[in-house]
């Protein structure tokens, strides 16, 4: 896998939980947390982008690798393509994952199922989704679904990604994750976009490569890891890695 790429945009400025990234969780930031899964997943190299000292500092005594970044990029896949440049300027890597900085329990083997679908030369970026089985949770805007067209029973061709409760009628209800793998030729094409009307009025950036279309494909996995957005869920993921730190 040496031509896959992952890189994990962190910054400092969240609205709801500030200094997200350096958030203590059982001994080590948050940052931390998500690096060290992404390199147990035995994929290739793993580099954090950010804007911030701090962050790349706590990175680096981890053992890790940062890329210090401009402090004005709009979206996370801008900031990680401009690491791109500087983590990969032999263009070695085809293969490139933008990994949320806040996924502290994000299974490793997920992101192995991320980069499957691109084995498929027609698809242009992979990404994840779980069947949603909290029913409080088809109707809320904060859990994006994905509608596809399924492929096989853990495969979507996605058509679109809404808030919206949908599709409507009997069947399953998909939660995207957000983790995208995507060729380098198209997380170029895709940074060049302008913003898309779909994608401004549903908030959500993977609307801009569907409205250009480019091909989305989809991994069903089992279970959506939880995001670090609030000091709920701090305290969520605070409990969660204690108790499997007692396990081990």
């Amino acid at each position: 896998m040496a031509d896959t790429l992952i890189l994990i945009p962190a910054r400092m400025a969240s609205s709801r939980l500030p200094g997200k990234p350096l958030a203590d969780i059982a001994g080590e930031p948050m940052i931390v947390h998500v690096m060290r899964r992404a390199q147990s997943a035995h994929i290739g190299p793993v580099v954090v982008a950010t804007d911030s000292e701090v962050i790349a500092a706590s990175v680096e005594k981890a053992g890790g690798r940062a890329i210090m970044t401009r402090a004005d990029h709009i979206s996370g896949s801008d900031r990680i393509f401009e690491a791109l440049q500087a983590a990969d300027p032999q263009q070695r890597a085809h293969i490139i994952i933008n990994l949320q900085g806040d996924l502290p329990t994000l299974p490793p083997r997920d992101l192995a199922h991320a980069i499957e679908p691109l084995a498929d030369g027609e698809v242009d970026i992979a990404t994840l989704a779980a069947p949603i089985r909290r029913p409080q949770e088809r109707t809320d805007p904060n859990v994006v679904k994905v509608v596809g067209t399924p492929l096989s029973a853990t495969r979507l061709r996605a058509l679109y990604f809404t808030r919206a409760t949908a599709p409507s009628g009997p069947g399953p209800l998909f939660h995207h994750i957000g983790v995208y793998a995507y060729r380098r030729e198209a997380l170029a094409r895709f940074v060049h976009l302008p913003p898309s009307p779909l994608e401004r009025r549903e908030k959500l950036e993977q609307l801009r490569a569907l409205e250009a279309g480019m091909r989305i494909d989809v991994s069903i996995v089992d279970s959506v890891p939880l995001g670090v957005d609030t000091p709920e869920d701090l305290a969520r993921a605070r409990e969660m890695l204690r108790s499997s730190a007692h396990r081990h």
